[in-house]
C-alpha cells in the first residue's frame, strides 16, 4: 500500500496543481508546492490497524473498566456463596459483674471459686458482688438448610456468568462503536479529497470561463454559473472537512488522542470474513447472559423456598469465665440443633421470587426474538451494501468519463456550460453515493458480526 492512500491532501494537492497552467507555478510557487507534497512523506505519524484501535479502546474505557469491576465483584460474590457449605466460627469476649443472687452463684461456680461458706443460706440469700472475665469460640456447621445454599451458590454463579457475559457484550459494542469511527474517518478522508477534486475542476472551470468572457465568447452568465457552482463546491469541502475532524474526533475519544491524528491503515474496502453458518444467537454474549440471570432467578425462589423449611446445624464451643489470669475454669459444649422458623413474610417473598423468575424467562425470551430480528437486519443491510457499491462503482467510472467528455467538447465550443456543471454534480453525487455505500457495507458486517455473536473483525479479547 502507498504511503499517499490514506493522505487525501496529495491526491487533491495533485489535482489543483495539474490544473493549473505551466506557467503558474514558478519560483517560491513551485518550491512551495515541492514542499507540500512531500509534507505526507516527512511527516510524522505513527499506524494504527483497526484491531490496535480496538485494543486501545478496550484498555482505556472507563464505562468498561466498571462493566469489568462488577464482573469480578460477582465472582466474589459466588465464592463467598460456596462458602456457605463450611463451618463457621465465632468469637465472643465478656466482661461480667452482678449481685443476683444466682447470676452471681453460677459466676462463682464457673469460676472455680465455690467454697463450703458460699453453701451458707445468709451467703446464697445475699451474695457479694461478683465479676469475671470470659471467652468463647463457637464452632457452627449447617447440615440441613431447606436447600437454600445449595441454591444459593447456583443462583450467585449464574448471576456471575450473566455480569461476565454483559461484560463480553459490552466490549463486543464498544469495538462496534470504534468500527464506525475507524471507518468514518477512512471515509470522510476519502470524502475531503473527492471534494478537493470537484473544487479544483470548478476553480479551473471558472478561470477558463473568464479567460473566455474576457475575448468576448462567453456569456456574464456563465461566468456567473461557473463562479456559482465554484462556491457551492467550496462549502461542500467545508462540510467534508468538517465531517472528517467529527469521525476523527470520536475516534479519538474511543481509542485515545493519539488516534486523532494517526494514519489509518487498515482499508475499508477489503471486508472481514462473515460469521459462519449456524452460529447465529448461539454465541451471543446478551443472550446467554439473559439466560444466566432467568436461571439465576430460578435458583432464588430454592433460597426462599428454603426459608419455609426446618434448619439443622451442629455446634461446637469452648469457653472459659475467669476473675484473674490465673484462675478460672475452661469447659467444652458439644450439640445438634434443629430450628423451624415460620413467617408469613417469608412466604410472601417465596411468592415475589417465582413472579421475578417468570419476568426473567419472560425477558430472555423476547431477547432471543429481537436478535433473531436484528441477525435478519443485518443480513439484508449487507446485502444491500454490496449491490450499491457494485451500482455506485459503476456510476462514479461513467460520471468520470462523462466530465472528461463534456470538459472536452465544452473547451471546443460543442456544448453549453450546462452540460460540464451538470457532470461535475453527477460526479459528486456518484462519489458520494460510493463512499457511503463502502462506508455501510463494512459496518454491516461488523453489525452482522455483532448480531451473531462472533469476534468484531476477527479481534479477539
Amino acid at each position: 500500500m502507498s504511503s499517499k492512500a490514506f493522505c487525501p491532501e496529495y491526491d487533491a494537492l495533485i489535482a489543483g496543481v495539474s490544473s493549473r497552467p505551466p506557467r503558474a507555478i514558478s519560483g517560491t510557487r513551485r518550491l512551495a508546492a515541492v514542499a507540500l507534497l512531500l509534507a505526507p512523506f516527512l511527516a510524522v505519524a505513527d499506524d494504527l490497524e483497526l484491531e490496535d484501535a480496538i485494543r486501545r479502546a478496550w484498555a482505556a474505557n472507563p464505562g468498561l473498566s466498571a462493566a469489568s469491576l462488577q464482573a469480578q465483584a460477582s465472582s466474589k460474590q459466588a465464592s463467598s456463596a460456596e462458602a456457605g457449605r463450611l463451618p463457621s466460627l465465632a468469637l465472643s469476649a465478656r466482661g461480667v459483674g452482678t449481685g443476683e443472687p444466682v447470676a452471681a452463684f453460677g459466676l462463682r461456680l464457673d469460676q472455680q471459686r465455690i467454697a463450703a461458706e458460699d453453701l451458707s443460706p445468709d451467703r446464697l440469700n445475699a451474695p457479694p458482688f461478683t465479676g469475671g472475665v470470659g471467652l468463647g469460640a463457637t464452632l457452627t456447621q449447617p447440615i440441613y438448610a431447606g436447600g437454600r445454599i445449595e441454591a444459593g451458590i447456583r443462583a450467585a454463579r449464574a448471576q456471575a456468568d450473566a455480569d461476565g457475559r454483559t461484560l463480553e457484550r459490552r466490549r463486543d459494542e464498544l469495538a462496534l462503536a470504534v468500527t464506525e469511527a475507524y471507518f468514518g474517518s477512512l471515509a470522510a478522508a476519502q470524502g475531503v479529497a473527492y471534494a478537493d477534486d470537484v473544487l479544483a475542476h470548478a476553480r479551473e472551470t471558472e478561470r477558463f470561463v473568464r479567460d473566455r468572457n474576457a475575448k468576448g465568447v462567453a456569456l456574464d452568465a456563465d461566468v456567473a454559473r461557473a463562479a456559482a457552482f465554484r462556491a457551492q463546491a467550496e462549502a461542500d469541502r467545508a462540510t467534508a472537512e468538517q465531517r472528517l475532524a467529527s469521525a476523527r474526533s470520536a475516534l479519538a475519544l474511543l481509542s485515545g488522542e493519539p488516534a486523532r491524528s494517526a494514519a489509518l491503515v487498515t482499508p475499508i474496502e477489503v471486508a472481514p470474513a462473515g460469521p459462519e453458518s449456524g452460529a447465529a444467537l448461539e454465541a451471543r454474549p446478551d443472550l446467554r447472559a439473559a439466560r444466566s440471570r432467568a436461571e439465576a432467578a430460578r435458583e432464588m425462589v430454592g433460597v426462599e423456598r428454603g426459608s419455609l423449611l426446618p434448619q439443622v446445624f451442629a455446634q461446637a464451643s469452648v469457653e472459659t469465665m475467669r476473675s484473674a489470669i490465673d484462675q478460672g475454669a475452661t469447659w467444652f459444649t458439644g450439640m445438634i440443633v434443629a430450628r423451624w422458623q415460620l413467617a408469613l413474610g417469608d412466604v410472601r417473598a417465596t411468592q415475589a421470587a417465582r413472579l421475578r423468575a417468570s419476568a426473567a424467562e419472560e425477558a430472555a425470551r423476547w431477547q432471543e426474538q429481537q436478535a433473531r430480528r436484528e441477525v435478519e437486519e443485518a443480513q439484508r443491510a449487507v446485502e444491500a451494501a454490496d449491490v450499491r457499491i457494485r451500482s455506485a462503482a459503476e456510476a462514479v467510472s461513467a460520471s468520470e468519463s462523462a466530465r472528461t467528455l463534456r470538459d472536452n467538447r465544452y473547451r471546443e465550443g460543442l456544448l453549453p456550460l450546462t452540460d460540464v456543471l451538470d457532470a461535475d454534480s453527477a460526479l459528486a453525487g456518484a462519489r458520494t453515493l460510493l463512499v457511503r455505500s463502502r462506508f455501510e457495507a463494512r459496518l454491516a458486517r461488523a453489525a452482522l458480526q455483532l448480531a451473531t455473536g462472533a469476534h468484531l473483525e476477527g479481534v479477539k479479547p
